[in-house]
């Protein structure tokens, strides 16, 4: 069986995978997964995808630390009174705590299935296709609300706990929902990411928490984790400027051919 151990260039790899696929709507989990096939670590445990997770974690929370902060002050205020429930940070921290919902629901229900997908290429090249089609899905529409309804916050939701399948992208799913939905681009963009900071920070906590966890991690997964840090903050600005300028669907280019690669792969 082959070890989980890594050596310090296969994490500055996974960790520049995950920096850059985490933002990009090329699918981190999908990169990570046919990383970790390449550098035959069929046994790795959850536990170093979280890692590299929270590389990715502390780069959105630089970037949208502020919003977090008004936010959570919004939601405080909301509670004591009625007419600020209306502000449209209140509606958006409400927002956020709906779709959280059904991404804990789906996430959790699909997790004992998604560690055996994780490592068959079939199942990852289907799942980068599905990443390719909601990419092309922004071609069609988007609209101009700001704040998602909770109905629509419920959907996007959806998206994002579907996004646990290996392959799936969660920034390209979200966006590209919330899109459809109605929202403006630069809405989609914020909402996606605010959306995925209790999902990743709740995901994380849960693994890093089981006994052991971190002992069995070797200290090379950390340097990945840094790495992942740096590269997303890269990624992260890079992804506001392609959504605002409306060329969000390119990234479909990319998911095809790849898609069909691991396909391939795996028949």
């Amino acid at each position: 069986m082959p070890s989980a151990d890594l050596g310090l260039v296969e994490a500055v790899v996974l960790g520049i995978l995950q920096g850059l696929t985490e933002f990009l709507p090329v699918s981190s989990s999908g990169h990570v997964a046919l990383g970790a096939l390449l550098f035959d670590l069929r046994d790795a445990p959850l536990a170093l995808e979280v890692v590299l997770h929270l590389g990715t974690l502390a780069a959105t929370l630089m970037v949208f630390g502020r919003d977090v902060v008004r936010l959570a002050g919004a939601a405080l205020k909301a509670l004591r009174d009625r007419e600020a429930r209306q502000s449209e940070d209140a509606r958006m921290a409400l927002a956020v705590v709906v779709g959280t919902v059904p991404t804990v629901v789906i996430g959790l229900g699909l997790k004992d299935a998604v560690e055996d997908w994780k490592h068959l290429p079939a199942v990852v090249g289907v799942c980068l296709l599905i990443s390719a089609a909601a990419c092309l899905a922004t071609r069609i529409r988007s609209g101009e609300e700001s704040v998602p309804t909770l109905r629509q916050a419920l959907l996007i939701g959806v998206a994002q706990g579907l996004a646990v399948l290996p392959g799936v992208s969660r920034s390209g799913s979200t966006i590209a929902t919330a899109m459809l939905l109605g929202l403006r681009g630069e809405a989609s963009f914020r909402f996606s990411f605010l959306l995925s900071l209790p999902a990743i920070a709740g995901a994380s906590l849960l693994v890093l928490g089981e006994d052991g966890a971190l002992d069995r991690l070797p200290p090379t997964v950390w340097a990945g984790g840094v790495v992942s840090l740096v590269v997303g903050l890269g990624a992260l600005w890079a992804l506001r400027g392609i959504v605002l300028t409306g060329r969000f669907w390119i990234f479909a280019l990319y998911l095809v051919p790849l898609g069909l690669v691991a396909i391939a792969l795996g028949a």
